[in-house]
């Protein structure tokens, strides 16, 4: 390793120590997932009802990214790193204790703001610790290890529901907050020569010259499509609708359906390394790996809606191997973002990009619940193989949009980059 590239040990420390508070997170916000048919029962909800609580945590996830982002560049990510930890720990405290749907989704929504402000300052950490030509596999590292938490929020928390019950699951999980916040308060600085950095103080003014530069760059809206586009069928099926699907749209049984979820997300952590290696390498072909990827997933999905009866569980396994390299696919319009925006509106060029996805999957959760309702009215327990197959199909009208919105902007982004330098093309057509 040169000079260049090395990375003291320290980094690796606070890496790790942010990091656990994103997997933390993304425990946090997928734990419902497989709590759902539970969830039905406690509060005595409908399918409508229950998709609600997903559609206010992304919402709230996506409308804050862009608030964090700001705040991010303003106050440091490690400030506002701690403040979400906190934020989740007493969101997930008073979704355990409650016993009233409003109160639920109140506790949602704060679990949905505390979320919203780890994922950003773990990547501006990243930046600001580690070596360019590093970033794009420690990005990729800390997304895939992230979803280690959706990993936990599968069969471990099927067992914790199942032994302990709603309040003492969820109790004994908020706790893990305390620790993680310990460890940021010792360990976590905002780079290496000093502990918190803050930056300028912004007017309404020029929040929006910030957020309007970064937009105007055709390089931020290729990310923001590439994020939107390859993104919200992972989410989709990890946060909420997976198990419901492979329950009664498939005829899995719970464990199995467990199972299932969690190799999507094991697919998600092994691919992640992997495509962040590539992209370093081949910095050009960013947009086509999306498109790539986003044309398997689609595949995969025609195939096994199209299949007569329940598919056969490899053809599953298949689907959710696929779908989750949409996550580290995803992934790649932070590399966008990065590279086409200085440092001093790096976080909020990312909330932008980080958005995206969350918008899409937000869209996805309403229409699947809508349609779950529709075909079957007031009756969880009825929802049948084809309602599924008609609620799942409307993820075709989100490709349409994000594939076209993704060759658009790919023009767009490969002309600006030729304008400026009419030798970009073959400089990142391979680094070596």
């Amino acid at each position: 390793m040169t000079s260049a590239n090395a990375v003291p040990g320290r980094a690796y420390a606070v890496w790790g120590v942010a990091l656990a508070v994103y997997l933390l997170a993304v425990f946090h916000r997928s734990s419902l997932a497989v709590a759902g048919l539970v969830a039905t029962d406690r509060f005595d909800i409908s399918a409508a009802q229950l998709a609600t609580f997903t559609t206010l945590q992304l919402l709230v996830y996506a409308g804050m990214q862009i608030p964090v982002g700001l705040l991010v560049d303003r106050f440091g990510p490690r400030g506002v790193l701690i403040a979400g930890a906190l934020t989740l720990t007493l969101a997930q405290t008073a979704f355990a204790l409650v016993d009233s749907y409003p109160l639920a989704l109140v506790a949602r929504v704060f679990v949905g703001i505390g979320d919203a402000m780890t994922f950003i300052c773990v990547l501006r950490l990243v930046n600001s610790w580690f070596p360019v030509r590093r970033i794009p596999v420690i990005t990729q590292l800390t997304g895939v290890t992230g979803q280690l938490g959706a990993v936990l929020a599968a069969v471990p928390m099927t067992i914790a529901l199942r032994e302990l019950g709603w309040t003492p699951a969820y109790l004994l999980t908020a706790s893990l907050g305390l620790v993680v916040t310990v460890g940021l308060v010792l360990v976590v600085r905002d780079a290496p020569a000093a502990r918190t950095i803050r930056g300028d103080a912004m007017s309404l003014t020029r929040i929006r010259t910030s957020l309007g530069d970064s937009w105007r760059q055709p390089g931020t809206r290729l990310g923001f499509w590439m994020h939107f586009t390859s993104q919200f069928s992972a989410t989709t099926l990890g946060l909420l609708w997976g198990y419901p699907f492979f329950v009664r749209g498939e005829g899995l049984s719970p464990a199995a359906a467990g199972t299932l979820l969690s190799v999507m997300a094991l697919a998600l952590m092994g691919a992640g390394p992997l495509l962040g290696r590539v992209v370093s390498q081949y910095p050009w072909h960013r947009s086509s790996m999306v498109i790539s990827i986003v044309l398997a997933i689609v595949t995969m999905w025609s195939v096994v809606l199209l299949w007569p009866g329940n598919a056969p569980l490899p053809v599953l396994v298949l689907l959710v191997v696929v779908v989750g390299i949409g996550g580290p696919a995803s992934m790649i319009g932070f590399d966008l973002a990065r590279t086409s925006n200085p440092v001093h509106r790096l976080a909020s060029a990312t909330a932008i990009v980080n958005q995206a996805g969350f918008i899409a999957s937000l869209l996805l959760v309403i229409t699947i619940g809508l349609i779950l309702d529709w075909r079957t009215p007031g009756d969880s327990a009825a929802y049948t193989p084809s309602s599924f197959r008609w609620a799942m199909s409307a993820q075709y009208v989100l490709w349409a949009v994000g594939l076209t919105q993704l060759w658009r902007y790919r023009r767009r982004t490969r002309a600006a980059l030729l304008a400026e330098n009419p030798d970009a093309r073959a400089a990142m057509r391979r680094l070596g």
